[in-house]
């Protein structure tokens, strides 16, 4: 009798990468240089080597450091996409991960198997998308808005040091839409996740700001 098959199937690592600049919420976008889907669009992805990586996250940062020559302080898990359609090597598993990045490091290049490198807002993706990646996006958007909704504070996409403004600006471009000033600064007060430095005189007219940075034990 023969032996019955075991299926092995693809497992792929995905990063949805996220900054924030004046143009609002941006996630990076690759065009691929090779088949499956060559030409396309893509999020950075790429298969799990079990020789080299400890597991799905260690893939992850492996394949934004070869891919993109980015290095990430967060990552995390957005949730799986499975199925026997959403790869046509066949049979796959896709974990997908998002991970957020400072404006003043948004600085990606193009290495590995990769033709190009765009950041492109979320509000204006009009353009096809290899695999399922569209609704990855969509699926990694909603979980970081749904951690700032629920007060977290995005403090991975601000500079070392940065002020309440700042910090407002880049809550409102994720959540897409303005928040009122003195209720957010309430919402601020006290909070253990944020250190207050010292004042920054514009030069100006204005009230000078009070820069902070984020605590060394902050959590996102």
């Amino acid at each position: 009798m023969p032996k019955p098959k075991t299926l092995y199937p693809l497992v792929v690592v995905d990063i949805a990468l996220f900054c924030v600049d004046d143009n609002g919420l941006n996630v990076l976008l690759v065009k691929r240089s090779n088949e499956p889907a060559q030409g396309l669009w893509s999020l950075p992805g790429g298969l799990l080597q079990p020789e080299r990586d400890r597991n799905l996250e260690s893939a992850a940062r492996r394949v934004l450091r070869e891919k993109i020559g980015v290095d990430v302080r967060y990552l995390s898990e957005v949730r799986s996409f499975s199925g026997p359609a959403r790869d046509p090597r066949g049979w796959s598993i896709g974990m997908l991960f998002f991970a957020l990045l400072p404006r003043d490091h948004i600085h990606a290049i193009v290495k590995d198997s990769v033709d190009q490198v765009e950041w492109v807002s979320v509000r204006r993706i009009a353009r096809a998308m290899a695999f399922d990646h569209s609704e990855q996006i969509d699926a990694a958007v909603q979980l970081l808005r749904d951690k700032v909704e629920r007060r977290v504070l995005p403090l991975h996409l601000m500079p070392a040091e940065f002020t309440l403004g700042a910090l407002q600006k880049t809550c409102e471009a994720i959540l897409g839409r303005p928040l009122d000033k003195s209720v957010f600064r309430r919402r601020l007060k006290g909070s253990p996740d944020l250190i207050a430095l010292r004042v920054e005189n514009t030069g100006s007219a204005q009230r000078p700001s009070l820069l902070y940075r984020a605590s060394d034990g902050f959590q996102f």
